[in-house]
């Protein structure tokens, strides 16, 4: 089977098939997605996070594949449980963590509901049509970025003794800007927020004299030698490297090509596991001790990205080594991520590769990051 095929079936047949219509909830609305391996469900409560990205994930396969009314009417019902029980009516901010039933149970200081919900809006804006879509999506956006970069805006974490800038916020306001200027069209204001973060990721995380891309640092880039300063998540890296590649695509920009590779090789370089195979979850810029107990553990979502990433910096490139990257990547994950029983893959596995919970979804995994990269990874497959 060659690789587009491989990836369509996994998607289509596999990973597809796992989550719908078992997630639709039909008595709340939203989405369900706690599921143990074989799809029963473990736990009711709902991620705001998943609501927005499973219906831009429904309303993507809807654009880009195949029309079927019943993945618009699932998204649609995604947003409509987003827009009536997820938003704090004290502030305007949305929740984190609800009830079955939109039950408020937890709201975050940082914000990335709200982007989640600004992508979904504009896929469904593309969609359907809807000037009232549209309008959600840019609201969305607007309210991401004031809160993530107004001085000021989020309540402290810690005292102002030791302040620090995470990449976060930077690559999730770039590929948010890059979502609606897909959908609803380019502007100067989409524009700017790429353009600002494109250069905050180089200027700021990028160390081509360390070869690394750091999580967090000084407000002027500098390194905070200490834990939290120090710790590396080379999976965000990768995937923050195939942001730039797609921008790179764009622009046919080929300073942007280089700086997406180069963060792709050293996380890559600083991420895999030599022994086991794999990628690290977390490593320090030092080689250090990591004080996080999950720190050699292999999380399902850097191995997606680095799926795309490396299929995407091979389209650009046309270098042999990063489909070599990708085809020993695929193969580590999908015999041990994978579930041929049951389908979709398995969260978490210890650094060996074996499974270290039965949970195909959580709070925190839905229908998403998987999804995304067997879509993706579709699309860039080599003919």
């Amino acid at each position: 089977m060659d690789l587009a095929s491989f990836y369509h079936d996994q998607l289509f047949r596999d990973c597809l098939p796992f989550w719908f219509p078992r997630a639709v909830d039909e008595e709340h609305g939203g989405f369900l997605h706690c599921f143990d391996r074989n799809g029963s469900l473990v736990d009711s409560d709902k991620s705001v996070w998943a609501q927005g990205r499973m219906s831009w994930m429904l309303l993507t396969l809807y654009l880009e594949n195949d029309r079927k009314p019943e993945w618009l009417e699932w998204a649609e019902g995604g947003l409509r449980f987003l827009e009536g029980k997820c938003v704090d009516a004290s502030d305007g901010r949305m929740y984190f963590h609800v009830a079955r039933d939109g039950t408020p149970i937890r709201k975050r200081r940082y914000a990335f509901s709200e982007s989640f919900a600004a992508i979904a809006h504009a896929a469904h804006a593309r969609a359907t049509g809807s000037c009232e879509s549209a309008g959600k999506a840019r609201h969305w956006f607007e309210r991401f970025t004031d809160w993530n970069f107004t001085p000021g805006r989020i309540p402290p974490k810690f005292t102002g003794a030791r302040p620090m800038e995470g990449l976060g916020p930077r690559m999730i306001a770039l590929v948010t800007a890059q979502e609606l200027r897909k959908h609803l069209g380019e502007d100067a204001i989409l524009t700017g927020w790429i353009d600002r973060c494109l250069d905050e990721i180089r200027r700021l995380f990028v160390k081509p004299e360390l070869k690394v891309v750091m999580e967090s640092v000084a407000p002027d880039g500098s390194i905070v030698d200490h834990f939290d300063g120090r710790l590396l998540n080379p999976g965000h890296a990768i995937e923050a490297a195939w942001f730039i590649l797609d921008e790179a695509a764009y622009r046919n920009d080929a300073a942007l090509v280089g700086l997406g590779c180069e963060m792709l090789d050293w996380m890559w370089a600083r991420g895999w596991d030599q022994e086991f195979g794999g990628l690290f979850y977390f490593r320090d810029l030092y080689g250090k001790p990591v004080q996080e107990y999950w720190q050699d553990m292999k999380f399902w979502w850097p191995h997606d990205e680095g799926l795309i990433a490396t299929l995407m910096a091979h389209r650009m490139t046309g270098e042999p080594r990063y489909l070599a990257m990708h085809e020993k990547l695929r193969e580590w994950s999908f015999a041990r991520f994978g579930d041929p029983e049951d389908g979709e893959w398995f969260g978490y596995l210890r650094r060996d590769g074996i499974p270290t919970s039965s949970l195909k979804g959580s709070l925190w995994k839905s229908f998403f990051h998987h999804p995304r990269a067997l879509w993706r990874c579709h699309q860039l497959a080599p003919e």
